[in-house]
């Protein structure tokens, strides 16, 4: 099992730490107290639904915070792979920030003062961490980034890809990045031994695939989808819906979305395909 334990300055960027490793598919949870770490991480082993787990854990504990790295080691000597990711920042940024929140510091009525014993608190932690990041200068697409590398992780893996197929006869798919009409293509529907199957039926698939325009349609689609992934992903988009729509949903845009998911995932991406329409 692996945890990312994610602590530091409070105003350095710890929720948005969280956010992204949840985007990432990491189970997340923040203000957790040292002291409940072990029964978090047991509770997930037992039901061993989660193998990559998150948490913020920081001096909102108040006199618990001081069980963490005790905490900490018992975790590591169980055999779990804990890691400290440490945020910090430069203490006029850390202060702009609170003025712009207008937000009291958890330790002191005086931001600064509050600053300076957290950073007194906390020094023992941030020599003891695996990652330390300042991120003074840092935008959230930056942090994003860093924590890619960080993690090991490939860029490509911090997208997933949904394709769906829909009716526009039953509305167009409102949360889709992208629409696909292929009204165009040859339609089933008016082939009477297919009319009543659907686009997962082999004969089906085979109809549609069969037309030269259906093969053009394809390579011309993954060709725009090709160029236009990485450039989400450099954006930092986490997910993109696909839709793709023939008249019902049934016959033409279920083949298609079911293509060009299997395409997708040969590139290496993490697809998820879906028929919104097709019962």
């Amino acid at each position: 099992m692996e945890i990312i334990v994610i602590t530091g300055m409070s105003g350095s960027g710890k929720s948005a730490a969280l956010n992204v490793l949840e985007d990432l598919g990491y189970f997340a949870m923040d203000n957790l107290p040292p002291a409940l770490i072990p029964k978090f991480v047991e509770l997930f082993k037992k039901a061993e639904t989660m193998d990559k787990v998150c948490v913020v854990v920081d001096v909102r504990s108040g006199k618990y915070f001081a069980d963490f790295t005790k905490e900490l080691k018992a975790l590591k000597s169980d055999g779990v792979d804990a890691k400290i990711l440490f945020l910090d920042a430069q203490e006029s940024i850390l202060v702009n920030r609170y003025k712009e929140k207008r937000r009291p510091h958890p330790l002191d009525k005086s931001v600064t003062a509050g600053i300076r014993k957290e950073k007194e608190i906390l020094n023992d932690v941030k020599l003891a961490a695996d990652f330390v990041l300042d991120t003074s200068r840092m935008s959230l697409h930056g942090l994003r980034t860093r924590i890619l590398e960080l993690l090991n992780l490939k860029i490509d893996e911090a997208l997933k890809i949904y394709v769906s197929s829909f009716g526009f006869k039953n509305g167009i798919l409102v949360d889709s990045d992208l629409i696909f009409d292929v009204r165009f293509l040859p339609n089933p529907y008016y082939i009477s031994e297919l009319k009543y199957l659907n686009g997962t039926n082999a004969a089906t698939r085979d109809f549609v695939l069969g037309h030269s325009v259906t093969g053009i349609f394809l390579e011309k689609t993954l060709d725009l989808l090709k160029f236009l992934i990485p450039h989400y992903i450099r954006e930092g988009k986490t997910t993109l819906t696909l839709g793709v729509g023939c008249t019902g949903g049934f016959h033409r845009s279920v083949v298609i979305a079911t293509e060009l998911g299997k395409k997708l995932n040969q590139l290496g991406y993490t697809v998820e395909v879906s028929h919104r329409d097709i019962s």
